[in-house]
């Protein structure tokens, strides 16, 4: 009897080949049950998951990471649209033999696992959204902008770009921002490959499109769905958070009180039970 991994941090890569793509992944958690697959943000690899989220669902789940075609170690290129991105997820996730999934996913991921579902209703059981917004939500195409101009300021002050895309510029954020980046770098063998510049580019290019094109019909998603988000998102604006829940039939929400995008990291405490209790319901 192998012993359960129950710390992401100490998750080994694995491959599987799908499509001409190598997927790369880590998997913890008790094997058994329905898995839940993290589908993760813009510009991020692997190594990119908050352990005080993911180790928690761990404790009682099997829990699949992945980098989609294109990012990580995957190979491939970054697709231009978030509907190839879901596809994508979706010969990786047959590629391991799933056949039912929960899904946890933030950001570009919440976007990408909104464009599963609506393909593949038969594949998701539970779904949790964070951080995200639907096709067409309003100023989503501005995502680009604001995150240039947060690498930008990050550059100019030696930080990393998600303390100031994540949290708010004040006197809980900041400490909030540096604590969670000091959490990813709790992993310290076996890193993931860096984000290539050219799919960062693609993916806010494939981001810009979402938002610009036509709303998908939400009425279509029956699963049971988490969705939660800061109060002052400044990169999907928290008010798409509410236009989900309103748009996907008794779905629940919540919202964190002074924080931003990264609402989930900062209240993890709080978020990762409650995401627990969602899962195992």
């Amino acid at each position: 009897m192998s012993t359960v991994i129950t710390a992401y941090k100490d998750a080994p890569t694995r491959t599987v080949d799908a499509g001409g793509v190598t997927y790369a992944y880590r998997e913890l958690g008790p094997e058994g049950g329905i898995p839940v697959v993290f589908f993760v943000h813009l510009a991020a690899t692997l190594d990119n998951w908050d352990p005080r989220i993911i180790d928690p669902i761990a404790a009682e789940h099997h829990v699949i990471a992945f980098d989609n075609r294109g990012v990580g170690a995957s190979t491939g290129r970054v697709p231009d649209s978030i509907e190839a991105m879901a596809d994508d997820a979706y010969t990786f996730v047959k590629a391991l033999g799933l056949d039912k999934i929960d899904i946890f996913s933030f950001s570009l991921g919440g976007m990408i696992a909104q464009a599963l579902v609506v393909k593949h209703p038969e594949l998701v059981r539970k779904l949790v959204l964070t951080g995200t917004g639907p096709a067409g939500g309003k100023d989503i195409d501005k995502v680009a902008g604001i995150t240039y101009y947060d690498i930008l300021r990050a550059t100019l002050t030696r930080s990393d770009p998600k303390e100031f895309l994540f949290f708010n510029r004040n006197a809980t954020g900041k400490p909030a921002a540096r604590a969670f980046v000091n959490r990813l770098k709790e992993r310290t063998a076996d890193r993931d490959a860096e984000m290539k510049v050219t799919a960062f580019q693609t993916q806010l290019k494939a981001i810009k499109r979402w938002g610009r094109s036509a709303p998908a019909d939400l009425s279509m998603i029956t699963q049971p769905t988490l969705i939660a988000n800061g109060d002052n998102d400044r990169m999907v604006p928290s008010v798409l958070s509410e236009d989900l829940h309103r748009r996907i039939k008794d779905s629940e929400l919540v919202i964190y009180p002074d924080s931003g995008h990264g609402g989930i990291f900062q209240y993890h405490e709080q978020f990762a039970p409650v995401a627990v209790e969602f899962l195992a319901r």
